[in-house]
């Protein structure tokens, strides 16, 4: 089975949830480069939403690296596992900034939020979320 490169796994990411985005009806528009404030601005029924994504390419990555500090208010994370390893489609869990920095297991170097804290209903595949976002 081939993998997707390492670094090919972000924008991989970006592309998922931009797709998935555009088939519920949101119109996206994409941030592309390495020094971007967010990765993608989702707009729908007069509301735009910065977004963040964060992605792996397995589950046996555990979680996504995220320092508590980098956390960006008022902005949407959505974190994907592309689940190339079971080659299935990509799972979908979907925070405000406040449950992000929640969910943020901060070390001294590093901080990760761990897949197993948002393998639940309120996270996984919650695109109402967006819709509920309050318009901006």
């Amino acid at each position: 089975m081939s993998e997707i490169p390492r670094n090919n796994t972000g924008l991989s990411g970006e592309y998922f949830v931009a797709a998935e985005l555009y088939r519920r009806g949101w119109s996206v528009g994409m941030t592309i480069g390495n020094a971007k404030a967010v990765d993608l601005f989702a707009e729908k029924d007069e509301r735009i939403v910065p977004i963040q994504v964060k992605a792996i390419y397995k589950k046996k990555n555990v979680g996504w690296p995220l320092m508590e500090m980098s956390i960006k208010n008022d902005c949407f994370y959505i974190f994907v596992n592309l689940n190339v390893d079971k080659m299935e489609s990509p799972d979908y869990y979907i925070c405000t900034s406040n449950e992000t920095k929640e969910k943020v297991k901060q070390y001294e170097t590093r901080g990760i939020v761990k897949l197993s804290l948002l393998d639940s209903s309120e996270f996984k595949n919650n695109w109402e979320k967006l819709e509920k976002s309050e318009k901006t």
